[in-house]
């Protein structure tokens, strides 16, 4: 699990499955809204001139020298829901993240956000 006072320290290094293989880059962590808890990251993959941002749960996530390991293949996480490197996550969307990984949604305190971005 990623501590929150390492997430600075962890961004811009390798992201690879739990088989070793290169998904991507740690762009930014989310934390949950209730906990203040790292829950999500997002990885820039794709070609230079065409990034976009994945999500992917951070919940079993083993940091090494260089590299973020997540529990999930990288063939889920490449069809995770996505944004352009400068887009913003609507609220409305956040569901759609927890789903594609089989994850229970519940909007964060008084209905509103789960996940922001550190």
């Amino acid at each position: 699990m990623i501590q929150p006072a390492d997430i600075r320290e962890w961004r811009d290094q390798d992201v690879v499955d739990e088989q070793g293989r290169k998904i991507g880059v740690l762009e930014a962590i989310y934390v949950a809204t209730a906990t203040d808890e790292p829950a999500m990251a997002t990885v820039r993959t794709g070609l230079p001139t065409r990034h976009r941002l994945v999500f992917v749960p951070v919940d079993d996530a083993v940091v090494g020298p260089g590299y973020v390991k997540v529990s999930y293949a990288r063939s889920l996480v490449k069809k995770a829901p996505s944004l352009g490197i400068d887009d913003v996550l609507p609220a409305e969307q956040e569901g759609a993240i927890f789903q594609h990984y089989g994850k229970t949604y519940q909007s964060g305190p008084g209905g509103g956000r789960q996940l922001a971005r550190r």
